[in-house]
C-alpha cells in the first residue's frame, strides 16, 4: 500500500487488481482466525436489503460531506493527520526500515526479531501493511504451500444456511467506508468471498457475525485475489490482579466479561476503537500475540472505570456498560493509548499462567468442543519458528550413500626423479625435445642467464 493516505484505494494501487489477492486475505483471515482460535451472486431479493445502508445521502449529498478520509470512511474526521502523527520525514524513514526487513525476512526473523517487534509497536507504515501483515502471521507460508486451496474454496457453492446469514450481514460492515458502500461492488463481493471459504474450510466453526469487521479490515488493506468463556475468565482473573478497584466494582453491579468483552476481543477492537488505533493494535497484535489484546482490554477498562469518580458515576449496570462502550475521545489519543497498552504489566508468561489454572477449573461438563489456548501461538516469532520447523520436518531427507568396493589397483613402480645434478636446464632441453638448441657461444661459466642457472 508510498505515504499518501492508506486507504484500500491505495492498497490496491500498490499490490495490483482489486481481484488478484484475494487468496492473501483468506489466508491472512485463516491465521488470525486460528491464532485466536452457492453462487457467489447476491439473489435478487437480497439487494434491495442495502436500503437500511443509509447511504444515499452520502452517495448523492454535497461534495464534501461525500469526501472520504484517508482511511476510506466517506465524512470521516481523519482527513488530515491528527497533532500526534509522526512527521512525513519520519514515515518515509519507517518505510525503509520495512523494506529492509521484509526484503530478507527470514534473516530478519531469526537474527532481529526484538527490531521488528519495536516497530510494530510504532506502528507498520500504512503504505506497507499490505506486504507486513501476512509476513507477521505466516499466511505467506500457507498461500505458498496450498497455492489452489482458496481458488478451490472460491468456486465451490457454499453452505445455503451462511450464505443466506453472511449475505444479510454484508451491508453492515463498515457501511460509511467507500469499499463496502455498493453491494454489487468489489469491496461486498470479496467480503462475501472469503467469509463464504472460511465456512467451508473450516465447517466445525462455520460463520458468526464478529468475523465480518475482521475480515472487512483485511479486505481494506488486502485487496482480493476458541472459546470466549475461557477468555472472559482469564481476563476477569487478571483484571482482579492488576485492577481489583474496579473488579470490585464490576462485581458490584453485575457487569460480566461476556457483556462486553466478546465484542471486543471477537473483532479485535474493529467496532469499538478509533480506525487509526484499531489499526496500531493489529501491528501489535500481529507481532506479539494475544496478549496484545487483554493489554487492550485492561487500558480500556482503566480508562472507563480507573478513578474513583468514574466507579462513582456508574451506580449501576446500565452506566458501567455505558461508560465501557463509550471511552471520551480525549483519553483516545493514539500515540498515548497505544504507550498505555504497552506499559501494562502483564507478560506473556503472567497471560499463559493464568490460562493454565483458569483451564484447570473449567467443569467437565462444558458443552461444545474443549477450548484449546495451546493451539495460539505468541506471535510472529513462534509462528516463523513452528514453520521453520515444519519446512525442516517435511523437506526430502537426504540419500543414504552407498558404499561401493572396488578392486585394489595394480601397485606401480615408484617414480624416480630426473638426476639433475650439475646439469642445465638448457641441457635438459636438448635431451627432453630432439635436437640441440643452437645459440650463441657462451663466453664464460659464470653467467648468470636464465638457461645457465643450476637447481
Amino acid at each position: 500500500m508510498g505515504a499518501q493516505a492508506p486507504g484500500w484505494s491505495e492498497a490496491a494501487s500498490h499490490t495490483g487488481s482489486p481481484h488478484i489477492l484475494q487468496p492473501v486475505v483468506a489466508w491472512v483471515w485463516g491465521t488470525m482466525a486460528q491464532a485466536l482460535g452457492e453462487d457467489l451472486v447476491q439473489p435478487f431479493e437480497l439487494q434491495d436489503d442495502s436500503s437500511s445502508l443509509g447511504s444515499d445521502s452520502e452517495l448523492s449529498g454535497p461534495g464534501p460531506y461525500r469526501q472520504a478520509d484517508r482511511y476510506g470512511f466517506i465524512g470521516g474526521s481523519s482527513a488530515e493527520p491528527g497533532p500526534g502523527h509522526p512527521p512525513a520525514d519520519l514515515i518515509r524513514q519507517r518505510e525503509m526500515k520495512w523494506v529492509e526487513m521484509t526484503s530478507h525476512w527470514e534473516k530478519t526473523m531469526s537474527r532481529r526479531y526484538k527490531k521488528v517487534k519495536m516497530q510494530c509497536r510504532k506502528g507498520i507504515p500504512s503504505a506497507l501493511r499490505a506486504r507486513c501483515w501476512p509476513l507477521l502471521c505466516g499466511a505467506h507460508v500457507c498461500q505458498k504451500n496450498s497455492p489452489g486451496t482458496y481458488q478451490e474454496l472460491a468456486e465451490a457453492p457454499g453452505d445455503p444456511q451462511w450464505m443466506e446469514t453472511i449475505s444479510r450481514d454484508l451491508h453492515r460492515q463498515f457501511p460509511l467506508h467507500e469499499m463496502f458502500v455498493s453491494p454489487q461492488g468489489h469491496g461486498q463481493q470479496g467480503l462475501l468471498q472469503v467469509l463464504k471459504a472460511y465456512t467451508l474450510h473450516r465447517p466445525e466453526q462455520g460463520y458468526c457475525q464478529a468475523q465480518g469487521p475482521v475480515a472487512a479490515v483485511l479486505l481494506m488493506h488486502l485487496p482480493p485475489e476458541e472459546a470466549v468463556q475461557l477468555d472472559a475468565e482469564v481476563f476477569m482473573a487478571l483484571l482482579r490482579r492488576l485492577l481489583p478497584r474496579v473488579h470490585k466494582h464490576l462485581q458490584q453491579v453485575g457487569v460480566g466479561p461476556l457483556l462486553y468483552l466478546p465484542e471486543w476481543f471477537l473483532c479485535l477492537f474493529a467496532r469499538s476503537l478509533p480506525f487509526p488505533i484499531v489499526l496500531r493494535v493489529w501491528d501489535a497484535f500481529l507481532s506479539e500475540g494475544v496478549k496484545v489484546l487483554f493489554r487492550v482490554g485492561l487500558t480500556l477498562v482503566r480508562l472507563a472505570l480507573g478513578t474513583t469518580e468514574q466507579r462513582l458515576a456508574c451506580p449501576g449496570l446500565l452506566e458501567t456498560l455505558g461508560a465501557l462502550r463509550a471511552i471520551p475521545p480525549t483519553q483516545l489519543q493514539e500515540e498515548v493509548f497505544m504507550s498505555q497498552v504497552h506499559s501494562m504489566a502483564l507478560s506473556e508468561q503472567d497471560l499463559q499462567r493464568e490460562i493454565r489454572v483458569q483451564l484447570a477449573r473449567l467443569p467437565e461438563s462444558t458443552s461444545g468442543p474443549p477450548p484449546r489456548p495451546q493451539a495460539r501461538l505468541p506471535g510472529a516469532q513462534a509462528i516463523f519458528e513452528a514453520q521453520q520447523l515444519a519446512g525442516a520436518q517435511g523437506a526430502a531427507k537426504p540419500e543414504v550413500p552407498r558404499i561401493v568396493v572396488q578392486p585394489p589397483e595394480e601397485p606401480r613402480p615408484p617414480r624416480r626423479k630426473p638426476q639433475t645434478r650439475g646439469k642445465t636446464f638448457h641441457g635438459l632441453l636438448t635431451r627432453s625435445r630432439g635436437p640441440p638448441i643452437e645459440g650463441p657461444p657462451r663466453s664464460h661459466r659464470g653467467s648468470t642467464s636464465f638457461l645457465d642457472t643450476r637447481f
